[in-house]
């Protein structure tokens, strides 16, 4: 596994994906701090939040390779044809996608410095923004992964993840959609459907959507609320899609068996 994460670690400073991923992330971070210094009112855990929406963006550059690079290089049969734990090369790529956004991540650190250095205050809702960006991080790479491993083209990878992160982002919109959509039909004479029971109904449809929504059950860390459950779901998430990957590459290995 160790050999794997330093492998694939390195290979972001080798290939332009990483610097890529490096430098948006730092001129997106770079132009809220300012911009929040500039007026005078710096809120970190705004801008951690506003940068995890670009998530959508950063995530696809830097995990669409991890797998279909291997299979262009032809790196990928080494898998399946040597007693390689496939666990262990999961696990590998996972970390070492996790550890280029925490190297991006200084970036923020460094702006915190500033802040407190300026007088300014680093609150639980900071810290509550930063245990919720990894988590979300964890689940988005995870999520990366796995279109990585499911496809041989890198293209089709960065858009399958960039779709699936871009729905979970809509969730709360998608859900309030769907409720108002099921509250226009369903509200029709022909129904004959009591108005207070259908507004019931819609909301909860609306609510049970939303529950699967990782960004609702996590917009409370940002005002210093903190709970287990949100990052337990989030982290549930994620070893789900590792586990799909791993599936993804067992079964490959034994068709090449």
């Amino acid at each position: 596994m160790l050999a794997i994460f330093k492998r694939e670690f390195s290979m972001y400073f080798k290939t332009a994906s990483g610097y890529i991923a490096f430098a948006i992330f730092a001129f997106l971070s770079g132009y809220i701090f300012v911009s929040q210094y500039a007026s005078g009112k710096v809120n970190i855990a705004s801008e951690i939040t506003n940068l995890r929406s670009f998530f959508v963006v950063l995530i696809p550059i830097v995990t669409m390779g991890l797998f279909s690079e291997d299979k262009k290089r032809g790196t990928e049969v080494l898998y399946y044809t040597t007693p390689t734990n496939i666990a262990s090369v999961v696990i590998g790529k996972f970390l070492s996608a996790m550890a280029l956004f925490g190297i991006m991540f200084i970036n923020v650190l460094v702006q915190m410095f500033i802040t407190v250095c300026s007088g300014g205050v680093i609150d639980a809702g900071t810290m509550g923004a930063i245990v919720v960006y990894f988590f979300l991080t964890a689940l988005f790479v995870a999520i990366g992964l796995f279109a990585s491993a499911v496809t041989d083209s890198q293209i089709i990878a960065a858009i399958f993840s960039f779709l699936i992160i871009l729905l979970i982002q809509l969730t709360s919109t998608i859900s309030a959609l769907i409720s108002s959509t099921f509250n226009s039909f369903l509200s029709a004479k022909v129904f004959n459907i009591d108005p207070e029971k259908l507004s019931e109904f819609c909301s909860n449809v609306e609510k049970f959507i939303n529950w699967f929504d990782p960004l609702s059950k996590t917009k409370d860390f940002r005002y210093g609320v903190f709970s287990i459950s949100p990052l337990f779901y989030c982290a549930c998430i994620a070893g789900l899609f590792l586990f799909l990957t791993y599936q993804v590459l067992e079964k490959k290995r034994w068709t090449q068996s």
